[in-house]
C-alpha cells in the first residue's frame, strides 16, 4: 500500500499543473504582503476612520496575523479550483491515457488503488494549506511583527488578544483542510465517473459555483437546502475568531463537511470497484 501511495505522489509531482497551486499561493500572498507593507497604514485609516470618534486604536494594529486573516478571506475561497486541476483527473488523466488497465493489472485491488490515488490527492491538499500557513502567517508575522488582532465585521467588532490568536489559525487551517477535502474526494468521485480528464475539474468548479450563488440569494426557497450544501460550511474558518466561540455552530459544520466526505468516497468507491474499463 505504502509502495501505491508513493507512486501517486510522483505522479502527482510530475504533473506541472501540480505546482500551478503553489505558484499561485506564492504570488498572491507575496503581493498582498507587498502592498500592505506599502500602504497599509493608509489602509487602516480608511477602515477604521468611522471608529476613531468612539475608540481610541493603540498598539500595532498591522501585524501579521491581521495580515494574515484578510489574506485567508480572499484566498481559500479560490482555493478549490487549485485541488480540483490536480485530484480532478486522479482516475480519469490515467482513463484517457490508457495507463488505468496497466495499473489494475498489478497485485493490488481497485479499492487499494482508489484509497492510494485518495491519499495522495489528500496529501497534496494538506501541502497546499500549509504552504499557505507557512507564507501567509509564518512570513507574515516575520516581516509584520504580533499584535492583538482586531476583526471589524458588519455589526460588531472583536479584538482577540496576540497569545489567543495562533491556536484559532491553526485551526482555521484544519477547517480549511477538511473544506479543502470535501473538494478532493468530490472531485475524485467526479473522475471515476468519466474518462475526460477536463470534465471532472469543470464539473467541480461548476458545482462549487452554483452552490455559492444560492448560499448568497436570500431567498426563501433556498433556505431549506442551504445547511445541507458542502460550500455553506466550507466558510466555518471564520467563527474561529469569534468571541465567545460558538462550539455548537463549529461542530455541526466539521460534521456535515465529514459526512461528505464520506458519502463521495463511498460512492466514489461503489463506483470504481465495479466500472468497467475499457481503455
Amino acid at each position: 500500500m505504502i509502495n501505491l501511495i508513493q507512486l501517486e505522489l510522483f505522479k502527482i509531482v510530475t504533473k506541472p499543473r501540480s505546482y500551478m497551486g503553489f505558484l499561485a499561493i506564492t504570488v498572491i500572498v507575496l503581493l498582498i504582503q507587498f502592498a500592505f507593507y506599502v500602504d497599509g497604514k493608509q489602509y487602516l485609516e480608511f477602515i477604521f476612520q468611522s471608529l476613531q470618534n468612539s475608540f481610541q486604536i493603540e498598539g500595532n494594529i498591522l501585524n501579521g496575523a491581521l495580515i494574515c486573516f484578510i489574506i485567508l478571506q480572499m484566498l481559500i475561497v479560490q482555493m478549490p479550483l487549485l485541488v480540483a486541476l490536480v485530484t480532478g483527473d486522479l482516475v480519469s488523466g490515467e482513463a484517457a491515457s490508457g495507463t488505468i488497465r496497466l495499473l489494475l493489472s498489478k497485485p493490488y485491488s481497485r479499492a487499494q488503488i482508489l484509497w492510494a490515488k485518495y491519499i495522495a490527492g489528500s496529501i497534496y491538499t494538506f501541502a497546499l494549506i500549509l504552504w499557505l500557513g507557512l507564507l501567509a502567517l509564518g512570513v507574515g508575522l516575520l516581516v509584520f511583527g504580533t499584535g492583538d488582532l482586531v476583526v471589524l465585521k458588519s455589526d460588531e467588532l472583536i479584538i482577540l488578544r496576540a497569545d489567543d490568536v495562533i491556536w484559532r489559525f491553526i485551526g482555521a487551517f484544519f477547517v480549511a483542510f477538511l473544506s479543502l477535502s470535501v473538494i478532493t474526494t468530490f472531485s475524485l468521485m467526479l473522475s471515476c465517473f468519466t474518462d475526460n480528464s477536463i470534465t471532472p475539474i469543470v464539473a467541480s468548479m461548476s458545482v462549487i459555483i452554483i452552490f455559492t450563488i444560492i448560499g448568497t440569494l436570500d431567498v426563501p426557497l433556498f433556505d431549506t437546502i442551504k445547511p445541507a450544501l458542502f460550500t455553506t460550511h466550507m466558510i466555518i474558518w471564520r467563527n474561529l475568531f469569534d468571541n465567545p466561540l460558538p462550539k455548537e455552530q463549529i461542530a455541526i459544520s466539521l460534521s456535515v463537511l465529514f459526512g461528505h466526505i464520506v458519502l463521495f468516497l463511498s460512492i466514489a468507491f461503489w463506483h470504481f470497484t465495479r466500472k468497467d474499463i475499457q481503455n
